[in-house]
């Protein structure tokens, strides 16, 4: 039978009480394995807001550690314009989530030419 490898290593005392699904929710947040992604989570739903509605739409952030701020573009020339914004990118993305948080910024480029095109 699976189980999950951390599972029987929690310190937490086990209760068979009903919890409200919330309260466990805001617990596992607290954790930092689980609140690693948030900060790239509010991004992405706030990206068009960030880098505008025809940049997000070939842009997207992918990754935030230790400040940095990674940012996929689909192709070479969104990935221009992309550097050439970064320095307003980092300070809006940084604003969205609260200041102190991005304090450098990557594009790359998604590699395209190993794919099979469907169809």
């Amino acid at each position: 039978m699976p189980h999950a490898k951390g599972f029987g290593n929690r310190r937490d005392v086990r209760s068979s009480d009903p919890v409200a699904i919330g309260d466990i929710v805001d617990r596992l947040l607290q954790e930092e394995v689980f609140s690693r992604g948030m900060p790239i989570a509010n991004l992405l739903r706030a990206w068009p807001e960030i880098v505008g509605d025809r940049l997000s739409e070939a842009t997207t952030p992918v990754s935030l550690e230790g400040g940095c701020l990674v940012v996929r573009a689909a192709d070479g020339p969104w990935g221009s314009q992309a550097k050439y914004l970064a320095d307003e990118i980092r300070t809006r993305a940084d604003d969205a989530l609260g200041g102190d948080v991005v304090t450098s910024i990557r594009i790359t480029v998604e590699d395209t030419r190993n794919r099979r095109s469907e169809g």
